[in-house]
């Protein structure tokens, strides 16, 4: 029997170009979706008759209830090796097996840099300026050299930050739940100590945490309230590590002097979101992983899933 595999969320028509799906196709059927679905029974309706899946990080969320929906699913593949929007016990208990693909690290990093030093420079509007007839010469920029870097979170792609913010001449500083001296001294990073000094002293705050029970939130009201007032918050993490109505009302307030964005709580992010017209934020619609590089792991990847699978031998799952 020929399996039928989608793909979702392949916005850029990408997905059949990164791997040779070719290699399956005695029996597997492979379809791409290139529209998101963000209503659940549209989603249900498309993809109930397909045995594979193939998802996009945490563009779709596949909680129980949908889960649920899909009795033919046997094999539910995520880009990456952790997808928070996948109800992992709920499909243990429907008998879907959960596979990833690796991940590099780097993409995330240097969009991370091009947020900091387009919000440094003020890039876009000198950009639009020029294209427009505008003035020559509009704004003054921020230094990096000499200006304090706080990362929260020291995980790989925070130490890829820790590196380049050294590069520019910056002072850095990190701070997590977990972090220990020998982790920042590797690094030759000052730890900070504790999350308060790290937001009080910092004039470019970026984070690099995993979402879970404790990080969620962990960027409110309060916090914004103890940054400079000419410091910069970016996320190219997970949106909902920040509270959004205290961002927005930070950012609306001029609490702070502005914010790079790759993350939002709703993706594609709604054309009513306010987030959209403030002009203190340099936004992207979470390009962090589009990468070349990126996608061809993970459609690689995933094809390898696919044929474990087949095989009778799953590999990388997520349990």
């Amino acid at each position: 029997m020929i399996l039928r595999c989608a793909i979702l969320d392949d916005y850029q028509n990408v997905a059949m170009s990164m791997a040779d799906w070719s290699s399956i196709s005695d029996k597997v059927k492979i379809s791409t979706f290139t529209q998101h679905f963000g209503n659940e029974d549209d989603l249900v309706n498309k993809i109930k008759d397909y045995e594979i899946l193939v998802i996009m990080r945490e563009r779709t969320a596949f909680p129980a209830e949908v889960l649920e929906r899909l009795p033919k699913l046997k094999l539910l593949i995520t880009t990456g090796m952790r997808n928070s929007s996948i109800d992992l016990n709920a499909a243990s208990e429907l008998g879907v097996i959960v596979c990833g693909t690796a991940s590099n690290s780097e993409p995330p990093v240097e969009l991370t840099w091009a947020l900091i030093l387009g919000l440094a420079r003020n890039i876009v509007p000198e950009h639009q300026a020029i294209r427009n007839n505008g003035p020559w010469q509009s704004s003054v920029g921020t230094d990096l050299y000499g200006k304090t870097l706080g990362l929260l979170g020291l995980g790989k792609t925070g130490s890829r930050m820790a590196r380049v913010g050294q590069a520019f001449g910056m002072d850095v500083l990190a701070w997590s739940q977990n972090l220990t001296n020998s982790q920042t001294d590797e690094l030759g990073v000052q730890l900070a100590a504790s999350k308060e000094e790290l937001l009080e002293t910092s004039d470019f705050v970026s984070i690099h945490l995993v979402l879970s029970d404790r990080t969620r939130g962990l960027i409110g009201k309060d916090e914004f309230k103890k940054m400079k007032s000419s410091a910069y918050l970016i996320n190219t993490s997970r949106a909902a590590i920040v509270d959004n109505n205290a961002l927005y009302e930070a950012l609306r307030n001029n609490w702070i002097a502005g914010a790079g964005l790759d993350v939002f709580e709703k993706e594609p992010l709604p054309f009513e979101e306010e987030m959209r017209n403030l002009q203190n934020v340099l936004a992207t619609p979470h390009l962090g992983y589009v990468t070349q590089r990126n996608y061809s792991t993970f459609y690689q990847h995933a094809l390898e899933d696919i044929k474990a699978f087949l095989s009778g031998a799953p590999i990388r799952r997520l349990i």
